[in-house]
């Protein structure tokens, strides 16, 4: 690709840290880098605990766990979303119910949550889609009327704030994603993020393997053993060092991204206006993070023509997930609340366009060929 989808990008620092890990003898998990990103996380975010994992994946597998989701359990979601979303929760036996997206944000419908709890339903999973908050104040208050946990997916979130406050720092937990495709990343890793102070310590032993080492190196037990459910879920110190290097230069990082946001959007808006297109929709309590730029276009048939034609001029043009409910497993393993249509309408639709730092020298060929194309 001449100007590919997504270019991960580094700072300039991330091989002398990873060097440094080396030198300072410590490669597995929980070294001074590891410690570093935790608590810039928590005094980020505002947090009880950060704690890095080697995806975010990991992490809300050790929501699931903490959530004490067990076979028959319900657990409310979007269907939009990663499959991650579903799996975490699927593995512990529970059931993903699945429920409609909003037209604006893409995220899930607040309005329709409180008809899909059943007796059975445990949790409440949030998806910050594209960096842009859920209607958290809503979802907070259902949970408290019905006694749910709130989880909060925010892989794409991390920078992003919901009426002042970040999202991650909201529901019980939530879950941070540094993959490669994100705004801050690592190659792979994540975080758990935990905002309810009864789950800190069980968290820490579940992300040990299920043992209280961390209490034993900070000398409060006079041994480590085998005490809860958990598993292997620290990420490697050349991860976290790899990491840091990025957080610190993660207001910069967003900021840029923000500027390439605001140019797309002011250069698509005489296309919406002529009704061949619809931008994206931030509302005016929340601040994203510019994680994506993606276009609404009329139909499946017009955005595959689009993507097909942005590929052969060397432009990488993507749609995103296929809604979970129609998936096998989703078949197999949830249900749905309700008809979910702007689920399977909007996802049919959508189109992201690149986004990446250093696409300012090739952005305004990206909105020619996009504008030529539509």
């Amino acid at each position: 690709m001449q100007i590919p989808f997504n270019k991960p990008y580094m700072t300039g620092k991330e091989l002398w840290y990873v060097s440094q890990a080396h030198a300072n003898g410590h490669l597995a998990g929980d070294g001074v880098f590891t410690k570093k990103c935790n608590a810039w996380l928590e005094r980020r975010i505002g947090c009880k605990k950060a704690l890095l994992t080697h995806s975010c994946t990991a992490a809300l597998e050790m929501a699931a766990i903490l959530a004490q989701i067990g076979p028959g359990d319900e657990v409310i979601m979007p269907s939009y979303t990663f499959v991650s979303t579903a799996n975490a929760f699927a593995l512990r036996g529970g059931v993903p119910v699945f429920v409609d997206i909003r037209p604006d944000t893409f995220n899930i419908d607040e309005t329709l949550i409180e008809a899909a709890i059943t007796p059975k339903t445990k949790a409440i999973v949030a998806v910050h889609y594209a960096g842009v908050g859920c209607e958290m104040d809503a979802i907070m208050s259902i949970a408290e009327r019905y006694g749910l946990f709130v989880i909060e997916d925010a892989a794409q979130g991390l920078m992003s704030t919901y009426k002042g406050r970040p999202l991650g720092s909201i529901g019980h937990l939530a879950a941070l994603s540094f993959h490669e495709t994100k705004n801050i990343i690592s190659g792979e890793g994540g975080a758990l993020l935990v905002n309810d102070a009864r789950f800190a310590e069980q968290a820490e032993i579940i992300r040990e393997k299920g043992t209280n080492r961390s209490q034993f190196f900070r000398g409060q037990v006079d041994k480590y053993t085998w005490v809860d459910f958990g598993s292997s879920y620290l990420p490697s110190e050349l991860i976290a060092a790899f990491l840091w290097a990025q957080i610190e230069e993660a207001d910069a990082i967003t900021q840029r991204r923000l500027d390439i946001w605001d140019v797309y959007h002011a250069n698509f808006e005489l296309l919406e206006k002529q009704g061949k297109i619809h931008r994206p929709t931030i509302p005016s309590d929340c601040m994203h993070n510019a994680h994506m730029y993606y276009l609404l276009l009329p139909d499946l048939d017009r955005r595959t023509a689009f993507i097909n034609a942005l590929r052969q001029k060397g432009i990488g043009t993507v749609f995103h997930y296929v809604p979970l409910d129609s998936s096998p497993m989703g078949e197999k393993w949830g249900r749905k609340s309700g008809a979910l249509t702007r689920t399977r309408e909007l996802s049919d639709r959508l189109v992201r366009l690149p986004l990446w730092l250093g696409l300012e020298e090739y952005q305004n060929e990206v909105i020619q060929h996009v504008a030529a194309e539509l």
